[in-house]
């Protein structure tokens, strides 16, 4: 039974098998497409509970 995900970028199913070169993404265009965004710095982790002055210790 082959599995399949989705690509991040454009939605399209991908089989996770050794011959999807581009797993998760569907192709290179949305492999760089994806790298690009993060070279933008559009994804971010949200920081929680972080100190006023990161100095000073608490």
């Amino acid at each position: 039974m082959t599995t399949f995900v989705n690509c991040p970028t454009c939605q399209a199913k991908v089989a996770w098998t050794p011959d999807s070169t581009w797993r998760p993404f569907c192709s290179d265009r949305c492999k760089q497409i994806d790298l690009g965004a993060w070279a933008e710095e559009k994804y971010t982790i949200p920081a929680v509970n972080l100190p006023e002055d990161p100095d000073q210790p608490e």
